[in-house]
């Protein structure tokens, strides 16, 4: 098994945090401190370097502070015996830069993967809450850092997608003409499309018995939970389902079916959590999931992933969080980040894992 760790971090403008420069020397880092005072900032930090984007903010532009002309992270990173320094710079009006050990990166997507990393924050209750977008990111970030083609075949078919609605709402607007053109992007999207459901449909099987096992241990009951992979293409072959959608495609002026439409729905005994779940079976689910991602991404990548842990103190009630930190004393994790609002709560926690930790305190 590989071993990733994060050695350094500096940080500069990056939304609240004007400026901060850290050394991590111990398994365990809590960063400490009052709510306003940066520590998620911190922490969305290590994981914009790992991810190449936020994992709160979607507009690169968010990421910079008030006032401040540019932000700068830099992380110094060590996979297996080599050292990784990885250099992230966006100014205002410019398109972000990614550089490692000193070579500018062609094409962000080819920095996803090489280090593996697992955010856990109270935010996440957005994927049983939200419309099926949410959900279909987690199943593209948890094989997007283990499977390059399947990365590669996601941004092709997501440039493709753009093409043929622009298209559609251009027929809409002037008439059907065109015909041909939309019929070479139909092929296009069969052709990333097809490969992609298939990828999905390996790599969720893979994961349901994970993240059973991982709610099992979290929730301390027995209960059938499960996560149904729902998908158009489970019914009819992605070129007949085009063909189908011809006319309603046509008057809606976008796609109305594809992998873009894709779902998880997850379910306890049978029934949807998101209508019928108790505020305790959201949690336990939620955190079953990312550490089912975890898990995965460890056993795929050969690389133990980082994982950062946003708050939970605050969100969870002790019993879960001290189940949390009996798995991190199994030492089946690497390294840990977390943030809180109370040292001695932290302190006390995390000692009983009986490993090194640090307190960072803001």
């Amino acid at each position: 098994m590989s071993s990733l760790r994060l050695n350094a971090l500096e940080i500069t403008n990056y939304k609240n945090v004007s400026n901060a420069s850290y050394t991590f020397d111990a398994p365990i880092h809590c960063f400490v401190g009052n709510n306003g005072k940066g520590k998620t900032n911190t922490l969305d930090a290590i994981y914009h370097l790992a991810m190449g984007r936020s994992y709160f903010s979607a507009v690169n532009a968010h990421t910079i502070q008030h006032q401040a002309d540019f932000m700068r992270i830099e992380g110094q990173f060590k996979r297996d015996d080599r050292m990784e320094r990885i250099e992230c710079l966006l100014k205002r009006e410019a398109t972000k830069v990614f550089i490692r050990n000193g070579k500018k990166y062609k094409k962000l997507s080819e920095h996803i993967g090489l280090l593996p990393t697992v955010m856990i924050s109270p935010s996440d209750v957005d994927l049983i809450n939200e419309g099926s977008q949410t959900r279909r990111g987690f199943i593209d970030r948890l094989i997007g850092q283990a499977d390059k083609t399947y990365l590669h075949q996601l941004i092709q078919y997501q440039k493709v997608l753009q093409q043929r609605n622009a298209l559609l709402k251009q027929m809409g607007r002037y008439g059907q003409g065109a015909n041909e053109t939309l019929e070479i992007y139909n092929e296009q999207l069969v052709s990333l499309g097809s490969p992609i459901h298939q990828t999905r449909v390996k790599y969720l099987s893979t994961f349901e018995p994970l993240f059973k096992k991982r709610y099992a241990a979290i929730s301390g009951v027995e209960e059938n939970v499960s996560v149904w992979y729902q998908s158009q293409l489970l019914e009819e072959e992605f070129g007949k389902l085009l063909e189908n959608a011809a006319t309603q495609d046509r008057m809606a002026q976008f796609s109305t079916v594809g992998i873009h439409k894709d779902d998880l729905v997850f379910q306890i005994d049978g029934y949807p959590i998101k209508k019928f779940g108790s505020q305790g079976q959201r949690k336990s689910l939620l955190i079953a999931l990312k550490l089912a991602q975890f898990d995965m991404l460890k056993q795929i990548t050969t690389v133990t992933p980082l994982l950062l842990l946003d708050d939970i103190f605050d969100k969870l009630d002790e019993e879960r969080v001290s189940k949390i930190i009996s798995l991190v004393h199994e030492s089946s994790f690497g390294q840990l980040f977390i943030t809180d609002t109370h040292p001695e709560r932290t302190e006390a926690v995390i000692k009983k894992t009986e490993q090194a930790f640090q307190l960072h305190h803001l």
